[in-house]
């Protein structure tokens, strides 16, 4: 089981449902539906088979489109593992979900341009590989996972390094991996292109500014924005010319949406 689904389980239930138990024959069957009530985009439908411990049908994938009053998948079991485990389900289902359907909306306002639309590390502790997957659903693209297996320098590692040349030269000498570096001033992003860097970060810059770099760096590096990127603006920034924008908001700022779950006895 997967872990983190394993501990959303024993955090609800512990020694069991009392409720349910005090309430419902053991013996009792049921059917249940899962219930789009706004429209949204799906995501989390694969750990349901694990959170039930049992077949769960699906009507849907991970990155469809929902509408309101749309069956999303159906189960049949004991009416008491259905509620005892209906809390767990939704509220993965009400995350994750929230997380795809505002990728969506960030992918969708950059479409037509050529910039892709990149998640961060900016994830709630313990669920970000449920949410980069879910991301992914809604139509971004998956930045680095962790610490682990992208190189980022950004400003602290400047100023411990000793400036722009030193930490991409260190890096270079260090690690096999493609290096990406965030530079704050025209001297930085100069040096980082006489050093070779090929994927630049520029951050907290306005669009009309950021399509000013992209001109001087004329195509000699992958550009990245990020910084105060919002749904509203990531069209502008998008605009400027840059290879990617990421924001955070996409994990960080997703509301879960509304899913609710129907329980019919036998």
């Amino acid at each position: 089981m997967n872990p983190t689904v394993r501990l959303a389980l024993e955090e609800d239930i512990g020694s069991g449902d009392v409720t349910s138990s005090a309430c419902i024959p053991e013996a009792q069957m049921a059917a249940g539906r899962f219930i789009a009530r706004e429209p949204l985009i799906i995501a989390g439908l694969g750990l349901l088979d694990e959170i039930y411990a049992t077949h769960v049908a699906l009507l849907k994938q991970d990155g469809d489109t929902c509408t309101a009053g749309e069956t999303i998948a159906t189960i049949r079991a004991e009416a008491r593992l259905l509620l005892e485990r209906e809390r767990v389900a939704l509220n993965f289902l009400q995350r994750l979900s929230g997380v795809a359907t505002n990728a969506r909306r960030f992918a969708d306002a950059v479409a037509g341009t050529r910039c892709r639309v990149l998640d961060t590390r900016k994830t709630t502790p313990g669920l970000r590989h449920l949410e980069k997957r879910a991301a992914a659903a809604g139509g971004v693209t998956n930045h680095r996972m962790g610490l682990y297996d992208a190189i980022l320098i950004k400003n602290n590692h400047i100023a411990a390094a000793g400036g722009v040349r030193a930490a991409i030269d260190r890096v270079s000498a260090a690690s096999h991996l493609p290096i990406e570096i965030e530079v704050r001033t025209r001297e930085e992003l100069r040096e980082a292109l006489a050093a070779g860097a090929g994927h630049l970060l520029l951050d907290n810059l306005t669009p009309a500014e950021a399509a000013e770099w992209v001109r001087e760096i004329a195509g000699r590096s992958k550009v990245e924005l990020s910084g105060g990127i919002t749904l509203e603006n990531v069209r502008a920034y998008a605009e400027s010319g840059a290879d990617y924008v990421s924001s955070g908001a996409i994990t960080h700022s997703a509301r879960a949406v509304d899913i609710s779950f129907r329980l019919e006895l036998e």
